[in-house]
């Protein structure tokens, strides 16, 4: 083998060895890629029970009268500034993926 064969032969070598790793990250990439689909989903649904349970809250709060009134809202306004922040903490997350 010449020199030159040689050298053509060692570079391929080292260009398949650096494929390979490619594929690998490529591999991780997806896989992580995969991951923060899965937990992106949990998020989005823990803040669709979030937004049922004000949807939930909103017809006891629609139907209280009264005395009643005033303490429906305050556990109203509990399960909205719950539902507030579950819809920062997931517009955060989705910020930083993209």
């Amino acid at each position: 083998m010449s020199s030159k064969e040689l050298y053509q032969h060692t570079k391929q070598i080292q260009l398949n060895e650096w494929k390979t790793g490619m594929i690998l990250f490529r591999t991780q990439a997806l896989a992580a890629r995969t991951h923060v689909q899965v937990e992106l989903g949990k998020q989005v649904k823990i803040l669709e029970g979030k937004l049922e349970e004000g949807k939930t809250k909103l017809e006891e709060l629609h139907k209280a009268s009264g005395s009643n009134f005033e303490s429906t809202k305050k556990g109203f306004e509990i399960t909205w500034e719950s539902i507030s922040s579950t819809f920062e903490d997931t517009a955060e997350k989705f910020k930083a993926t993209a």
